[in-house]
C-alpha cells in the first residue's frame, strides 16, 4: 500500500502548475455537471436503471482524457496531467476511508442489535463471490483482474480498497472498475431476475432472501427486495424490508473491514493456488502471451507515491468536490457542509503525520480505526458533535469527485479494458449472484437452526 506522506520520486515529474490547475478545474467542472444533471433513469423493461452522477463523472473524465488531442489546448487533459491524476487519486481515496469509519462508529449501537444471522451474513457475501466468481474468472482467462472483480461485490468500498492497495490503473483496478460499471448498469436488472427465480423455487425462507438482498448497495437491495416482497402480506413485507435494511447497513459498514482484511487476502491466496490450474483452460489460453504480459507489467516506479504537497492538493480537491456535490445534489448549505469536511480533513492530516513519524504504521487500517473510534456514541465527549457535523457530509458526495479523478487516471489502460470485453460482464454478474446466494445460505442455516 502506498503512502501519501512519502516523498515524490524523481522518476515522475509533476506537470506544470498550469496543467495541475487545468486538471483541478476539469475535475470540479465534471463534478458540478454530473451532480446538476443528477441520476439519469433508463427504463429497460424489467427494471429502471439509474446512471448515478458518479458514473456520469467517470465516463465524462474518460471521454475527455481519451479525446485530449482533439480538444483545444485550454481544455486538454493529456498524458502528463493524467499521470498526475493517478498520484492524486491515491491520497484522495483516504477521505473515503474516513467517511466509512465515521459511519461505522456512529452505527455501532444499531449493529449490536442485529441477530447472529445478520452478523454472519457477511461471511456469505464474501465467500459467495469467491466461490462462484473467482474460478469462473480464471477459466475465462482473467489474470490479476480476477482479484479486483471477485474479492467483493464491486461497489464504492471495493474501489477504495483496490485503489489503495494496487491503484485503479492496475490489473486489479481494471477488474474492480469493470465490475463497478457492470453492476451499476446491469446489476439491478440481474438481481431482480435472480431474486424472482430463487424465490419461485421455494427453497429459502423469505427472511433469508431479504438478508441476502442487503449487499451493501441501496439500488441492488431495492431491486432484489421488490422481487422478494412481491405478493407477500403487508406485515411480512414490512418485516422483510427492515431485515434487508439492517443487512445492507452491516454490508456497507462492516463489509469494508471484512473485505479489506479477510476477503482480499483470501482471494489472493486462492488466486495463487487456482490460477496455475484453471488459468490453462482453452478460453484462458486464447489470451495471447503479449496481452497477458502487457497487463501484468507493474506501473512505473513511484506512480502511486504522492508527495506531501500532492496529498494536500488531493484532499482539498475532494473537499471542494464534496461541497459542490452536497450543494447541488442535496441542497445542503455550504456552511453546514464545511464543519464535517474540516473534521474529516483533520483526521486524515493527523494520521498522515503519524505515518511520517512511524513509517510502519498501516495507513488504511489506522485511518479506519481512528475515524470509527472518534464517532462511537458515548465513547468520548466529542463523539456526538463529530457525528452530527460529519453526518451532513453525504456519503455519495465523495465518489463523484473520486471517480472523476479516476476517469483521467485510467485513460491509458483503455486498451486493456477493451480486451476484458464480455468476460468482465459475465464475471461481475456471477459475483453479484454469489454475494446474494452466499448471504442467503448463511441466513437460512441460522433460521433452520
Amino acid at each position: 500500500m502506498s503512502s501519501p506522506a512519502a516523498d515524490a520520486p524523481a522518476t515522475l515529474d509533476a506537470p506544470a502548475w498550469r496543467e495541475r490547475l487545468r486538471l483541478t478545474l476539469a475535475v470540479l467542472a465534471i463534478v458540478a455537471a454530473a451532480e446538476w444533471i443528477g441520476p439519469l433513469w433508463l427504463d429497460l423493461g424489467l427494471a429502471r436503471v439509474a446512471l448515478l452522477p458518479m458514473l456520469i463523472a467517470l465516463l465524462a473524465a474518460v471521454s475527455l482524457g481519451s479525446q485530449a488531442r482533439r480538444l483545444p489546448a485550454w481544455l486538454r487533459i493529456d498524458a502528463s496531467p493524467q499521470q498526475y491524476a493517478t498520484r492524486l487519486l491515491d491520497s484522495a481515496l483516504l477521505l473515503f476511508i474516513v467517511k466509512l469509519g465515521l459511519m461505522a462508529g456512529h452505527a455501532l449501537p444499531q449493529l449490536r442489535q442485529a441477530g447472529w444471522a445478520l452478523c454472519f451474513q457477511e461471511l456469505g457475501h464474501a465467500f459467495g463471490t469467491l466461490v462462484l466468481g473467482l474460478p469462473l474468472a480464471l477459466l475465462l482467462g482473467l489474470k490479476r483482474e480476477a482479484v479486483g472483480a471477485t474479492f467483493s461485490i464491486g461497489r464504492e468500498n471495493s474501489l477504495v480498497i483496490i485503489g489503495q492497495r494496487y491503484g485503479l490503473q492496475s490489473p486489479e483496478g481494471r477488474g474492480v472498475l469493470g465490475e463497478y460499471i457492470t453492476g451499476t448498469v446491469l446489476g439491478a436488472i440481474f438481481i431482480t431476475v435472480l431474486a424472482s427465480a430463487v424465490q419461485a423455487l421455494g427453497m429459502f425462507d423469505p427472511r433469508s432472501l431479504a438478508m441476502g438482498a442487503g449487499v451493501g448497495s441501496g439500488s441492488l437491495m431495492a431491486a432484489a427486495l421488490g422481487a422478494i416482497t412481491a405478493g407477500q402480506p403487508p406485515e411480512l413485507a414490512r418485516q422483510l424490508t427492515a431485515i434487508a435494511a439492517a443487512s445492507n447497513l452491516i454490508a456497507g459498514v462492516v463489509g469494508f473491514y471484512f473485505a479489506a482484511y479477510l476477503a482480499l487476502p483470501l482471494c489472493n491466496w486462492l488466486y495463487a493456488r487456482l490460477e496455475p490450474v484453471l488459468g490453462r483452460s482453452w478460453l484462458a489460453r486464447r489470451r495471447s502471451a503479449a496481452e497477458t504480459t502487457a497487463d501484468m507489467l507493474p506501473p512505473p516506479p513511484g506512480e502511486h507515491r504522492p508527495g506531501a504537497g500532492d496529498s494536500l492538493l488531493a484532499w482539498l480537491l475532494i473537499a471542494a468536490g464534496i461541497v459542490i456535490s452536497n450543494r447541488l445534489a442535496a441542497q445542503v448549505p455550504v456552511a453546514q457542509t464545511l464543519p464535517g469536511v474540516a473534521v474529516m480533513l483533520a483526521i486524515v492530516v493527523l494520521v498522515a503525520l503519524a505515518r511520517r513519524l512511524l513509517p510502519r504504521l498501516p495507513l488504511m487500517l489506522t485511518l479506519a480505526v481512528v475515524s470509527t473510534l472518534v464517532s462511537v456514541p458515548g465513547l468520548w465527549v466529542l463523539s456526538s458533535p463529530i457525528a452530527a457535523v460529519t453526518d451532513r457530509v453525504r456519503f455519495m458526495s465523495i465518489p463523484t469527485t473520486v471517480l472523476a479523478l479516476a476517469g483521467f487516471s485510467v485513460v491509458h489502460t483503455l486498451p486493456a479494458f477493451r480486451r476484458l470485453g464480455w468476460r468482465i460482464v459475465v464475471v461481475s454478474l456471477t459475483a453479484t449472484a454469489g454475494t446474494f446466494l452466499g448471504a442467503a445460505l448463511i441466513a437460512e442455516f441460522f433460521h433452520r437452526a
